[in-house]
């Protein structure tokens, strides 16, 4: 039962549940069935029909079966709204595949057995979890109670109202613990009368609990029956009707579980009576009392059923699961058939208790509570009554107790209440501010009420039932953490030595290390991951522990098999490195490498003959050669994604995001940004097609792809001397004054670093100028030039790769990769599952937050790269155009390359349209055309190094996002005063705190906590990128207004007249299109931050 109540473990749930309806219900069934006519038999003797008769006798009421429907009638809506609001909150836990919320609740997941109780998965469905916890049970564990003290507090509660204490006896004959001698006991709790007036005693196998502690007060109730009505004849020695007796308990326990009386009897040190409070409260009675009455009113109508013959043996499971479904709302978590008897799991059935009594008792305790809590003078809700010490409310109770059976029921129930009849509204009223609080949540939620797919059921997890036995003690798990941790390090250590010897010595041999080594720590991923899933975290105190162990719990590609693994990393490999060293030739034999022969060509070169070369070219060599592997890495990518639970590899990189409506959120985003993309991207088109003339531009149409300035038209940042606004104002460029004053790739570096110390920051290490590669070799060695910066993970091996060319540029792409330096030493003494940005997209905003600062004119005059610190509006609008060009250009690309990915990933984009559909949405999103016709045997993602490389790309979008986002915040903490794009937070301690803050936290929590430190705030927003574009949005709006410009590309089916053939149709891009978006992942393993470029 423990289990049933205290895990979240859908399989372990399933396991114990079925376990024990198949071992109990199974045998009883033969044995049931000749009960069944036995008892008969028995009482057709007496002159009954049935059993069933001869029980519903027992409440003197001719239409007691009626007077009960109405009951559940009127209680039916609350029982729903309850029902619907559970089912959404367990649907957050299980997911689709577990919940359907049009249907009925899966039994096992309730907290209980039977699902007759729901207030044990209480810490899942609570509305304030931030109001304190009500459940007393870890101060009575601290405060010493036991067993004995229970029911001394219990008999306390009794006399404090005038009535009996209870006689030595009690206590001297009780089991109010289970045996430890060894004994098999019925540990099921139950209060005896033993007809001597003297001997009344409880059988228990009480546990220090808070629950327990309420039936504690339920079978003292009983016992206090039996005291009172002693002295009548023993034919009377009974309740005045069988719910009567269950009622008298329960109807203390109302008062014992308030607050207020928690808090007379030490159990809370203060009562909180807010409304959160009172909710938390009020659903937490109701996960008990109202959860209950479907329950407590069908077993009987089931086996009433079974008594009259309308249910014979062959429809016992069936209908029993009928009655389940239509009234509960739950259905059984596995197929169940006829072999099995279900019902007989229930004790009240083999132990042949009547159990209508308890669903009447319900009804009768809000009864009794409301006319004693009236007697008590309580003013106020109803659920906030406690009738402790009252002696007026015990001597109205004490007249009920003392008749026993003598007078009807309904004349004792008159004198108690003023009224003969059972009514529920006693009950409502009771939950009245619940009930409305249901109604709202599940009205915002648009919740169904019922269940109209009745038929539903689960399916079954996967490898159930071997993967079920699971460690759930936090001991074990510590030290299963610490070996982790001081493991991983030296693996990682070894991978990213091995990485680094590889990217920067492209070879042979060191391919072949590499392997070894990705194959090792695949194998360390696999040995630790398969120990981690044997941890069931779900009750763990200790959150960080908890945290960790998910994070380790996903194997990534280490979940394939060895053959298939070898295979994936072989095709990585194959694919960086047919990247990594691919040129391209002139017919004279002049070859081309990407860095940074061709990127100088994109960026300088004005004709478009040879930019067409270029463009084509490198698609031709690298993209070509990469498409016959990226079918076969797609097929094993899902299949390691699905290995460790998720749909595929995209939904596997969202996931590291922790946040469920993150494709949404992000294309909101975008939305937001749309207007000023659109207003860019018509300016720039103008400029282009004065520079190439109306045979290569069509200002109705997408741009030509090549004419950018950049290989993937990420970035427009190189035809800036294209599109200038105002050409004759001041440049802002500080190459010229770079390479004039000798600076070489370390003294960039060297400046970068400067930065971050002035704001309080930390300096690199040593070992950073001895080992990062700051140029390219020039010794003939084949490196990747691609900018990254590497972890080494010994706390001071930090290292960068860049091959870089002196000039503004790379100056922000310095910055850029010194901030992932930077993330990596704040987080360097974290556990190494924390070593890793908040979610990808901060590890990739942090340099860049400093780049904005360093880019403006006031920042490069301090450092004697321009002459003067700008300030006029022209070169306001010059310096906003140029970083447009960056960073507002990227938005969609960087937005669409995952989209691509992601639908490669589930299967939409099939390998036979991998270049149709990614020029469907580079046209969709950034408003391009391929400047050559394009074929199914090109793979123009492939010519992308973050395709090749399998590096998610999502993140840059968020990074692009929320680095605005810090720095108007970051701006604010240093003072700044004016327009934010003319912020510098150079020598701001104050922002150096809140950046530091939030880099030391890593990844041990979830992002928004990190947004929150640096920006007050946890969500991401377009706002503050917008607000620091204002003056050049404005001044775009004007412009194109002026020139008449089409925002969009109507056009979309135009291409350049160079013996092109259009792009397959799509529907109209620009302000029309739809977009949809999603997030990106982290690889595990050891940190390596690639630039975007």
């Amino acid at each position: 039962m423990h289990i049933l109540a205290a895990s979240r473990n859908y399989g372990l749930l399933l396991y114990i549940w079925e376990g024990w309806h198949n071992a109990v219900g199974v045998p009883l069934k033969p044995l049931f069935e000749e009960f069944t006519a036995l008892s008969n038999e028995a009482h057709k003797k007496d002159g009954f029909s049935d059993t069933g008769d001869y029980w519903r006798s027992w409440y003197e009421a001719p239409t007691f079966v009626e007077d009960l429907e109405r009951l559940y009638n009127q209680l039916e809506p609350l029982y729903l709204n309850l029902h619907a609001y559970v089912r959404r909150m367990l649907h957050r836990r299980y997911g689709d595949r577990y919940i359907n919320l049009r249907g009925p609740i899966p039994a096992h997941l309730l907290g209980d057995m039977w699902a007759q109780s729901w207030d044990n998965i209480y810490d899942m469905v609570v509305p304030f979890p931030d109001k304190p916890n009500l459940d007393v049970t870890t101060t009575m564990v601290q405060k010493n109670w036991n067993a004995t003290h229970m029911f001394r507090v219990a008999e306390e509660f009794f006399t404090s109202l005038g009535l009996l204490p209870m006689p030595p006896e009690f206590w001297a004959e009780s089991m109010l613990e289970k045996p430890n001698d060894g004994r098999e006991v019925v540990c099921h709790a139950s209060a005896w009368d033993f007809y001597n007036r003297k001997d009344f005693r409880i059988k228990q196998c009480t546990r220090v609990a808070m629950d327990q502690l309420s039936t504690v007060h339920h079978e003292m109730g009983h016992v206090q029956y039996y005291l009172q009505y002693k002295d009548q004849p023993v034919s009377l020695r009974q309740g005045a009707n069988p719910g009567f007796h269950e009622a008298i308990g329960d109807v203390l326990a109302l008062s014992v579980s308030t607050p207020a009386h928690l808090h007379k009897i030490g159990l809370l040190d203060h009562v909180v009576n807010d409304t959160e409070s009172d909710i938390n409260y009020l659903l937490k009675m109701a996960l008990e009392k109202i959860a209950f009455l479907p329950f407590g009113y069908l077993v009987d109508q089931w086996r009433w059923g079974v008594f009259s013959g309308r249910t014979p043996p062959s429809r016992y499971n069936s209908d029993w699961w009928y009655l389940r479904t239509k009234y509960q709302g739950i259905c059984p978590p596995v197929i169940r058939n006829e072999t099995h008897f279900d019902a007989g799991a229930k004790f009240h059935i083999p132990h042949m208790t009547p159990y209508i009594r308890y669903f009447v008792s319900f009804i009768l305790q809000f009864q009794f509570h409301q006319a004693l809590c009236e007697e008590a003078g309580h003013q106020g809700p109803l659920h906030q009554c406690d009738i402790y010490q009252s002696t007026k409310a015990g001597d109205k109770l004490r007249e009920v107790l003392r008749a026993g059976s003598s007078r009807p029921w309904q004349e004792v129930l008159k004198d108690m209440i003023g009224s003969e009849a059972l009514d529920a509204q006693p009950l409502l009223n009771y939950f009245q501010p619940i009930s409305q609080w249901l109604q709202e949540q599940n009205q915002r939620n648009n919740e169904v009420l019922g269940w109209p797919e009745y038929q539903w059921q689960p399916p079954l997890p996967n490898n159930y039932p071997e993967a079920i036995v699971l460690v759930t003690d936090e001991v074990t798990a510590s030290n299963f953490l610490e070996e982790y941790d001081e493991k991983t390090r030296v693996v990682w250590n070894e991978y990213a030595e091995a990485n680094w010897d590889y990217n920067t010595n492209i070879s042979t041999e060191n391919s072949r290390i590499l392997l070894q080594k990705n194959a090792q720590m695949a194998n360390h991923t696999l040995a630790f991951g398969t120990r981690a899933r044997r941890f069931d975290v779900t009750y763990f105190q200790n959150t960080t522990m908890k945290r960790m162990i998910h994070k380790i719990q996903d194997l990534e590609r280490a979940a394939l098999p060895e053959k298939e693994l070898e295979e994936y990393n072989q095709i990585l490999l194959d694919m960086e490195t047919t990247y990594s060293v691919a040129s391209v030739c002139h017919a004279n034999g002049t070859c081309l490498h990407l860095e940074p022969d061709i990127t100088t060509l994109m960026a300088t070169n004005r004709k478009y003959e040879d930019l067409l070369w270029a463009w084509k070219s490198w698609r031709d060599k690298v993209g070509r050669s990469i498409l016959p592997s990226f079918p076969k890495y797609v097929e094993l990518s899902n299949k390691a994604a699905r290995l460790n639970g998720y749909v595929d590899t995209g939904d596997s990189w969202r996931s590291m995001y922790e946040t469920p409506t993150l494709e949404q959120d992000l294309e909101q985003l975008f939305q937001e940004l749309q207007p000023l993309y659109l207003n860019l991207h018509a300016y720039v088109r103008r400029a282009l097609h004065r520079h190439y003339g109306p045979q290569h531009i069509h200002l109705e149409g997408p741009i030509p792809a090549h004419l950018l300035g950049n290989m993937w038209a990420q970035s427009w940042v190189n035809i800036y001397d294209l599109v200038v606004p105002f050409p004759s104002a001041p440049k802002i460029d500080a190459t010229e004054a770079m390479i004039k004053q000798g600076w070489t790739p370390r003294r960039m570096f060297e400046e970068a670093n400067n930065f971050f110390t002035s704001l309080g920051l930390l300096s690199v290490p040593p070992e950073f100028w001895n080992k990062s590669m700051l140029e390219k070799p020039t010794d003939g060695r084949e490196v990747v030039c691609h900018a990254s910066a590497w972890d080494f993970y010994n706390g001071k091996d930090f290292r960068i790769k860049q091959c870089t060319t002196v000039n503004m540029e790379d100056l922000v792409v310095a910055h850029h990769e010194m901030g992932h330096i930077q993330y990596f030493m704040q987080y360097k003494d974290l556990p190494v599952t924390f070593q890793e940005g908040a979610n990808p997209g901060f590890h990739e905003a942090i340099g860049d937050v400093l780049a904005l600062s360093v880019s403006t004119p006031k920042h490069l005059h301090t450092i004697n790269l321009l002459s003067s610190d700008g300030g006029s509006y022209e070169q306001d609008i010059n310096f906003l155009m140029k970083i447009a060009l960056d960073k507002i250009a990227f938005i969609p690309f960087s937005y669409l390359v995952d989209q691509w990915r992601w639908r490669v990933f589930d299967g939409s984009i099939t390998k036979e349209n991998y270049n149709q559909e990614w020029w469907s949405l580079r046209l969709k999103y950034q408003g391009l055309c391929p400047p050559v016709a394009r074929s199914q045997g090109d793979f123009d993602p492939g010519a992308k190094f973050h395709i090749s490389s399998n590096v998610p790309y999502i993140r840059y979008f968020v990074g692009f996002i929320i680095q605005f986002q810090f720095h108007e915040a970051l701006c604010q903490a240093a003072g700044h005063k004016g327009p934010l794009h003319q912020c510098d937070i150079y020598q701001s301690k104050e922002a150096g705190k809140r950046l530091a803050d939030a880099m030391k936290l890593g990844y041990s929590e979830p992002w928004p906590e990190a947004m929150r430190l640096i920006t007050g705030q946890p969500n991401m927003s377009a706002a503050a990128m917008m607000n620091y574009f204002k003056p050049l949005l404005d001044w775009l709006l004007t412009e194109n207004g002026r020139h008449g410009e089409m925002l969009g590309w109507p056009q979309y089916n135009w291409t350049p007249d160079s013996g092109t053939t259009p792009p397959p149709p799509l529907p109209p891009a620009g302000p029309q299109s739809s977009l949809r978006p999603g997030p990106a992942p982290a690889q595990a393993g050891p940190s390596l931050a690639s630039e975007l470029g």
